[in-house]
């Protein structure tokens, strides 16, 4: 909410406000989808669910990408992406299917809000290009921001989640960790996305999936002694593997002519 704040208030003083009603309601949209139902049920699910097994499940997210065009734009798969989709199916398989997760069914829920939260993010991937959304990257970004976390703080107040916020906790720590979310996990990092998207395949864009999984699982394993189990570990090689090969274009290249 800062964030887009500071971001519509930098582009206003620059270029003024360009958007009209109905880029205010696809910003709406697109801000509910990523920061309510994306980020927001995401981090429900953290309570439950490891964090390097969420990432795991993130990224998938190329491979519902994928679909989405299919479906939506009509762009089919070709050989090596119906591939990746196979390998990612087989490893989200593996990963959901070990005994002592089967058994636990509130970690079964986790892993459907997660793909539900996945699916949002990846459905506005492919969405946006064509959406009709204020020109500025960085207009369209702030507003997102903004009206998606105002949405969030509603909820919050409405489940009365500040009777569990105690100002005395705070600490320096704590308040840098905030101040580099709004620089860099908002600003710079979701300005950069929206760019992307208007100019890259939503396909491309999604593969920021392929370093998060395994950073995510390294650091849950040294800081939240996380377990990595063989099958886990196997799980995220296929996963990664579907995602690379979704990607990568395997056609031959045509001979430069003399």
């Amino acid at each position: 909410t800062i964030a887009g704040a500071m971001m519509l208030m930098y582009s206003a003083l620059k270029d003024g406000f360009t958007f009209n009603k109905t880029a205010f309601k696809n910003a709406l949209f697109a801000g509910v989808m990523l920061f309510v139902v994306g980020n927001g049920m995401m981090l429900w699910t953290l309570r439950i669910v490891d964090s390097g097994i969420a990432a795991l499940i993130v990224a998938t997210r190329p491979l519902i990408v994928i679909l989405l065009l299919w479906k939506i734009k009509n762009i089919k798969p070709t050989w090596n992406s119906w591939l990746g989709i196979f390998l990612g199916v087989l490893g989200m398989a593996l990963l959901v299917g070990q005994a002592e997760f089967v058994s636990n069914s509130m970690w079964l829920i986790s892993v459907f809000v997660i793909l539900l939260a996945t699916w949002a993010w990846a459905y506005v991937s492919v969405w946006t290009k064509d959406a009709k959304l204020p020109e500025s990257v960085l207009e369209s970004s702030g507003l997102q921001l903004l009206l998606g976390g105002v949405v969030c703080l509603f909820i919050s107040v409405a489940i009365r989640e500040y009777e569990q916020f105690e100002i005395a906790a705070l600490t320096s720590k704590s308040i840098w960790a905030v101040a580099y979310l709004i620089i860099f996990g908002s600003i710079v990092a979701f300005t950069a996305f929206n760019y992307l998207l208007k100019n890259v395949s939503p396909a491309k864009v999604n593969t920021c999936t392929y370093v998060n999984p395994v950073i995510a699982m390294l650091l849950g394993f040294l800081l939240n002694n996380e377990t990595i189990s063989f099958q886990s570990g196997f799980a995220a090689i296929l996963l990664l593997m579907g995602v690379v090969f979704i990607n990568v274009n395997f056609a031959p290249r045509k001979a430069s002519k003399l």
